[in-house]
Parts: structure tokens; sequence; C-alpha cells
């Protein structure tokens, strides 16, 4: 497997898109529309790929100069559990950092929970509802220890 960071408008972005709606919005009975992806223009989109097919993908949208939010994260349903979401947060953190961002923010549906957990996120605030479910914000400083 492989972790880049590819650029807005590549094929391997489009294809990321096909699988974030696979992964995030059909479920929900949403679609993207043109504009919501024309806002992600200035994001840096990060992707996984194993025999040159996206398996995985995860946004960073930079907040401010100290912090980035982490959002749209995805793996293909047939491959999760195989460890890409944890090799791609890591990947995003590392750029992160380098980038000299400090806090890492995110919104985690309830069910993502766990796996934030386990990389060390910590919920900040109250549950809020977006795109009609429950999520909650969580937070990673990235100072180097």
């Amino acid at each position: 497997m492989q972790i880049e960071i590819t650029n807005f408008g590549s094929k391997r972005q489009i294809e990321s898109v096909t699988l974030r709606d696979t992964v995030l919005r059909k479920p929900l009975g949403l679609a993207f529309s043109k504009e919501e992806l024309e806002q992600e223009e200035d994001q840096i989109h990060i992707v996984a790929t194993e025999d040159k097919e996206v398996v995985g993908v995860l946004l960073l949208n930079p907040l401010s100069k100290t912090e980035i939010k982490m959002r749209q994260v995805a793996v293909d349903g047939n491959l999760q559990r195989r460890g890409i979401g944890i090799q791609m947060v890591r990947y995003a953190e590392y750029h992160s950092r380098a980038k000299g961002y400090v806090l890492l923010s995110l919104h985690a549906r309830e069910g993502a929970l766990s796996f934030y957990n386990n990389l060390n996120y910590k919920v900040v605030g109250e549950k809020f509802t977006e795109v009609g479910i429950d999520h909650y914000r969580m937070e990673k400083g990235l100072e180097i220890k």
C-alpha cells in the first residue's frame, strides 16, 4: 500500500470522491454537490492506493496557522480493519506537524469514536448533529514530545 498527497482534479482525487461517496454519503442518502467539491480545491487530499486503486482517502483543511482539520476519512468497505485508516491518519499527522500545525481536529461520527480514541484523539465538547447524524469534535495536539 502507498499513501500520498494527490492534486485536486487529478485522476486519483476524482477516484477518491467516488470512494467517499460510496462509504460516507450514499449510506445517508446524500450526494456531493458540485459546489461542495469545488470548495475542496485548497484542501490537502491524501489517498491510500493498492494495485493502482484508491482504497482510502482523507482530507486536511487548514483552519488557521496552528490548526488543521481532518475530514472525509474513508476506507473501502471491503478493506476496513486492515490498518489503512490508521496509516492514513498517521501520515496526516506527520504531514501536518511538518507544516507547523500544532492541533489536528476532526468531527467524528459516533461509530468512529473508538478508532480515534485509540489514536489518542480526545472528545472536546458536546455531541452535535452534522449531515443528519451525531458527531463529536475531537482533537489531538501535534507537539513533538
